[in-house]
């Protein structure tokens, strides 16, 4: 997927916060400038997703609340693992992978 192509969605969450959260620290951490992580994107890599996959397995995501954001309560940790997978097989076969939140 490139920056705009989003016709090819690989996966979506609802009301996940502190998935946003980890994604928010890393756009962050690859030099993002903007306070409000929304409407922005993330590019993730392969090491990313290690890395994503070892909190989601070990409860790291970071606590994350704000207005709009609901809550995660631990019910997602298939659903994240599911997405690791695929956004892995897409990596592979020379897609990128981004994600954008927007809430």
């Amino acid at each position: 997927m490139n920056p705009g192509d989003w016709d090819n969605e690989l996966h979506s969450w609802r009301k996940h916060p502190d998935l946003h959260g980890w994604m928010w620290q890393l756009y962050l951490a690859k030099g993002g400038t903007y306070r409000r992580f929304n409407c922005r994107c993330v590019q993730l890599t392969l090491e990313d997703l290690d890395r994503l996959e070892m909190d989601i397995v070990t409860n790291r995501l970071p606590f994350t609340d704000g207005v709009f954001f609901g809550w995660s309560d631990g019910s997602e940790k298939e659903d994240d693992l599911a997405f690791v997978t695929k956004a892995r097989a897409a990596l592979q076969a020379g897609e990128y992978v981004y994600y954008m939140a927007d809430y």
